[in-house]
């Protein structure tokens, strides 16, 4: 049994984590989250720890920065939109029993208090941003840090939220070259 309570977006998520693992769940009922279930997500995370599982989407995103905004030191579980991805519907519930599972052994954690490892700089001068293959690379890097695919800004935020270190950054943008 996983000891955190996974936070998902709806009732096909929670189905779908617990035909792969056991572990218990909050739906957040959706992007508009209210009080209750905030409250529900911080006692959580107080007295068993918290798995932020959304759907590698806008919405799924959104979801994911409200909660972190509001409960600190969350964990945080990334399918890629290619495992997610059913004919037209990309959603949690769409990835298989292997996804979820890898997504979960591979949870990352969020400081909110260390000093940034990565920079902005960094950021320009690997092409993740301002750069015509920016979103490519990002996708790719994200896949391999296991931070997912985001925006520069968001992927730069993830950078330092999950305390990606230089000697992780400059590996994983080897991984990305030797597939050129």
């Amino acid at each position: 049994m996983i000891r955190e309570m996974i936070v998902v977006e709806g009732k096909d998520d929670t189905t779908a984590i617990q035909r792969a693992v056991d572990a218990d769940t909050i739906e957040t009922g959706g992007s508009a989250i209210n009080k209750e279930v905030i409250q529900r997500i911080k006692l959580a995370q107080e007295r068993r720890g918290v798995i932020i599982f959304t759907d590698p989407d806008h919405a799924g995103e959104r979801i994911r920065k409200i909660i972190s905004s509001k409960v600190k030191g969350c964990k945080h579980a990334f399918l890629t939109r290619e495992e997610a991805s059913y004919k037209d519907d990309i959603g949690v519930e769409n990835a298989s029993i292997k996804a979820i599972k890898t997504a979960l052994e591979n949870v990352k954690t969020e400081f909110t208090d260390i000093e940034e490892q990565i920079s902005w700089q960094d950021l320009i001068d690997a092409g993740l941003i301002i750069h015509s293959q920016a979103a490519k690379r990002r996708e790719e890097l994200g896949k391999i840090l296991g931070i997912g695919y985001c925006n520069g800004k968001q992927f730069y935020k993830r950078c330092k939220m999950f305390q990606i270190t230089k000697q992780e950054f400059a590996n994983g943008l080897r991984q990305i070259k030797l597939k050129d």
